[in-house]
């Protein structure tokens, strides 16, 4: 058994880093803001934005991770390849269609090469284009299923060798998810939460809208309200749903702020955080098989952001630091956006 206790969210916190949260959200032009920092385990929350705030306290609410879901897909593949159920190497369309005729590129695509965005296949399927754009501002991923998304991969021709390049994917990470839901014989969100949710004790994370009142409302850049997202066929790239409250246990246990119990969780979580390539000139970008790396004058941080039609998050961590660095917000992302640097700012520039 895993045991995670989970801090009050009334933990008073140091002064500083409350004051410092709180300038922060101030930079932040969104009806919801939350800002939260785990440090030594102690948390510190600040909540803000435009709107009145609601029945449900902001860091209870459910906000939509989008992008942000990403890591948990890898630590779930991680923790499956310490039970020794899948391999990192092993081939994608031999676990989704055995024996099917596929281009010898899709053929050689492993599940390493789709979680790290070296597959070769492009961000989202060629025709998911066509029947998105007319719903590209509310829904443009509804009505492509799990079904297509697969029978994609499978007629695919990568633009390069896989493990040449790399190259942003949703369609591969998507992939990943169908993948693993083949070769264990379980559906994904029953396995994410097998696997990964409930040896975390995360309780507020799902992968649909909860019960009424429980969920964050997205908005377009003019303050017009959102539904709730449908990513159709492409769960495992942004699907999740989550409180910051949860998102902060869930950084905590990748710093070691908890008591592992479980050896296979405890080696995913390790093995998450270990680079595994690096890209761009001179080799300037690190990733892990789940996070961005960047170096800090105070170490290391991992991090990755998300973003849907009407809502943001940003998860960082500083690996043996004991800090992590939460961040939602329910305003559409637009190019004078400083959601993301606020939050990055907060991880890479605390001492």
């Amino acid at each position: 058994m895993t045991d995670l206790s989970v801090p009050p969210v009334d933990a008073p916190g140091s002064p500083a880093t409350a004051r410092l949260l709180a300038e922060a959200a101030g930079r932040i032009d969104a009806p919801d803001v939350v800002l939260a920092m785990s440090r030594g385990g102690v948390r510190t929350v600040h909540t803000g934005g435009s709107a009145e705030p609601g029945p449900v306290a902001r860091e209870r609410l459910h906000y939509e991770l989008g992008s942000a879901s990403k890591p948990f897909a890898g630590l779930l593949l991680a923790r499956l390849v310490a039970q020794g159920r899948v391999r990192y190497e092993d081939r994608a369309a031999d676990l989704l269609a055995p024996g099917l005729p596929v281009h010898p590129a899709v053929r050689r695509i492993t599940l390493r090469h789709l979680l790290t965005h070296t597959s070769g296949l492009p961000g989202l399927p060629a025709d998911f284009y066509p029947q998105a754009v007319p719903r590209w501002s509310t829904d443009p991923y509804g009505s492509y299923p799990a079904d297509r998304v697969v029978r994609a991969f499978l007629r695919a021709r990568p633009r390069h060798r896989p493990g040449t390049r790399w190259h942003y994917s949703n369609f591969a990470v998507s992939v990943l998810g169908h993948t693993l839901a083949a070769a264990t014989g379980t559906p994904w969100e029953v396995l994410l939460h097998q696997q990964v949710l409930a040896p975390l004790g995360l309780e507020a994370t799902l992968l649909r809208p909860g019960p009424d009142g429980t969920d964050a409302t997205g908005h377009r850049r003019d303050g017009t309200p959102l539904p709730a997202l449908d990513t159709g066929g492409f769960t495992a790239a942004g699907a999740l749903r989550s409180s910051p409250l949860d998102l902060l246990t869930f950084l905590e246990a990748h710093v070691g702020g908890s008591e592992l119990q479980d050896p296979a969780l405890a080696a995913a979580l390790a093995e998450v955080t270990r680079p595994v390539l690096r890209r761009g000139w001179r080799h300037a970008h690190t990733h892990t098989l789940t996070w961005f790396q960047h170096p800090t004058p105070y170490g290391p941080v991992l991090f990755h952001a998300g973003a849907t039609l009407g809502q943001q998050a940003f998860l960082g961590f500083r690996p043996g630091a004991d800090l992590a660095v939460v961040a939602t917000a329910t305003r559409r992302v637009h190019r004078a956006d400083t959601f993301v640097a606020t939050a990055y700012e907060l991880l890479t520039e605390t001492p």
